[in-house]
């Protein structure tokens, strides 16, 4: 798939969706009493090692200076990952995956919140009616009687999440996507692995097959998101990405015996259905844009 046009775009988050999805899969399957640290410590390893190879190929034809610009950016989004790895494992380990996820997927509602804050983006009625709509759709979602950790560690992960990805905007454009991932969980693997030691668990093997698949599963997300993202306008194909809370409720369903009830489905749609109508607006006015550019360029041709 190419992603040069927006149906292969489509497909290819599709499928990078469920590479996400099962990345979620392996790590619930390390069990509850898994150790978190230790776990999160071998996934930063086996990404440094998948993607190693990659960086230096990139480092060797890029420019030395260019190679060390941003250190201080992909230091912090280095420990920011650790803390998503591990309120992701404490959330998988306490919720069913379908209720994990639908809480996941809340992260974009909390990138146009700190893009309000910290970059000083317009939030219209629409962004805060949909705002409102999702913290709905959580409450629906988790229907806390009582407050427990798993349902903390899920919605500070969107948070978590939302934050790491905003930092994005701030990663030099001349680095390629794969060459900054390396570098960021280079810098991940100090604070993993004090974290790592702190905790003193036993070490099992199994927790090495779930590192690495979860790890190849990931970086497969990464690419995915890299080919989708890459030639065609997002807000044309992010709604693509939603197709993953599909795959948590199947994939749940047929590895874990789970059956969402009706407060998972319809607190997810207070969550997507706000969004997929923002995404709706932002390719409105995309081809508005298009359209008037068209005109004027006729204008002036005659």
């Amino acid at each position: 798939m190419s992603g040069r046009t927006v149906s292969s775009a489509i497909v290819v988050l599709v499928l990078g969706s469920f590479f996400a999805t099962l990345c979620d899969v392996f790590i619930k399957m390390a069990g509850p009493d898994v150790a978190v640290f230790q776990l999160t410590f071998f996934r930063a390893v086996f990404m440094c090692m998948i993607l190693l190879p990659i960086a230096l190929f990139k480092y060797q034809r890029m420019e030395k200076s260019t190679a060390l610009m941003g250190v201080k950016l992909h230091f912090l989004r280095g420990n920011l990952w650790v803390l998503a790895g591990v309120l992701l494992t404490i959330s998988l380990a306490a919720l069913p995956l379908a209720t994990a996820n639908a809480v996941f997927y809340t992260a974009p509602i909390f990138i146009m919140l700190l893009g309000a804050f910290f970059y000083k983006e317009r939030l219209s009625i629409h962004v805060i009616a949909a705002a409102l709509l999702g913290f709905i759709g959580i409450l629906i979602i988790l229907r806390p009687t009582e407050i427990t950790f798993g349902m903390i560690s899920a919605i500070l992960f969107a948070v978590v999440l939302a934050a790491n990805s905003l930092l994005i905007k701030k990663i030099p454009q001349e680095q390629s996507m794969m060459y900054g991932l390396c570098i960021t969980q280079l810098f991940a693997l100090p604070s993993a692995g004090a974290l790592a030691w702190w905790e003193g668990a036993v070490f099992t093997p199994d927790i090495l097959i779930f590192a690495a698949l979860s790890s190849v599963c990931s970086i497969s997300y990464s690419l995915a998101c890299l080919v989708g993202y890459r030639y065609v306008a997002s807000s044309q194909v992010t709604s693509a990405e939603y197709s993953g809370l599909i795959f948590a409720f199947l994939l749940g369903w047929w590895w874990f015996g789970e059956t969402p009830d009706w407060a998972v489905f319809v607190g997810s749609l207070f969550v997507i259905l706000p969004l997929l109508y923002l995404s709706h607006q932002d390719i409105r006015r995309l081809r508005k844009g298009q359209s008037l550019t068209n005109t004027r360029a006729n204008l002036g041709a005659g």
